[in-house]
């Protein structure tokens, strides 16, 4: 199932869907495809990938988060939609799930009777689900396909770079220097298959003192070596807080300003 009228990268790869590698669903026509990954688990890629899907979903765009990170998919709670399941329509196509806000998400837990089971499979059967995700889900029409990548830069990374015709990539890392390590080399891995970075996004920067308002550097001051060494824009600063460690149980809105600063400059720069 191949076609470039209806791929992202039209124009711009200088190949036809054959020989390119990417599949390209004929019934979806999605404008831009932005990865959101880190080399390292737990930096709050999921979290960042929610609340940017919200950001531009508000703005006007029609927006789809894929969950690629298939052994520890956390979209489904993310975005509110604990016990909906996704189907097929009976022609080789998945539906995905709508969200509240009018957000369509595909995940794995979509399509498993108890979110706490496993996912014990190899990795041919992870990319496999990663490009079914992608090439077989009716997306539709869509201004922005989020992906929530999965940590490092295994079988699942690479199929999803090498099988998806991602428009750029947005990194999350911390303030640490063994995270700035880790995230560097998937900063490298994009940059050898030729697939822009937009930035880099600090999470877990600092918390702000609730009675006096001083940030707080839990752990230090510096600015991410990612930004310094590798020469890429720093999108902005994530502080730890409880708006958005609300959304991990599908609840709460974030309303801080400095949060929404930073997704508002996030989205400048990917639109």
């Amino acid at each position: 199932m191949s076609d470039c009228n209806s791929c992202p990268s039209k124009g711009k790869c200088g190949s036809s869907s054959e020989s390119c590698g990417k599949k390209n669903n004929p019934l979806n026509k999605v404008k831009k495809v932005i990865g959101v990954m880190s080399g390292k688990g737990g930096v709050g890629k999921s979290t960042i990938s929610a609340v940017l899907a919200r950001t531009l979903k508000n703005k006007g765009y029609s927006v789809g988060l894929l969950d690629a990170d298939i052994t520890g998919p956390s979209a489904v709670r993310l975005m509110g939609l604990r016990g909906e399941h996704a189907y097929g329509d009976g022609n080789g196509n998945i539906l995905p799930v709508e969200s509240k806000d009018g957000i369509k998400v595909m995940s794995l837990n979509l399509m498993m009777d108890d979110e706490n089971q496993p996912v014990i499979w190899r990795g041919a059967m992870l990319s496999s689900c990663v490009t079914q995700f992608w090439s077989e889900t009716l997306w539709g029409e869509l201004d922005y396909l989020i992906i929530d990548m999965p940590p490092g830069t295994g079988d699942v990374t690479l199929t999803v770079m090498q099988s998806i015709p991602l428009s750029g990539v947005i990194m999350v890392s911390l303030p640490q220097d063994m995270v700035g390590m880790i995230v560097t080399k998937s900063l490298n891995m994009a940059r050898m298959l030729n697939i822009p970075v937009y930035g880099v996004v600090q999470n877990m920067s600092y918390v702000k003192c609730p009675h006096c308002g001083e940030k707080i550097n839990i752990f230090g001051s510096d600015t991410s070596s990612i930004v310094l060494e590798q020469g890429i824009p720093l999108l902005g600063e994530l502080p730890t807080n409880a708006d958005l460690a609300a959304l991990s149980g599908g609840s709460g809105e974030v309303s801080d300003p400095e949060i929404l600063q930073v997704f508002e400059n996030i989205v400048k720069t990917i639109e």
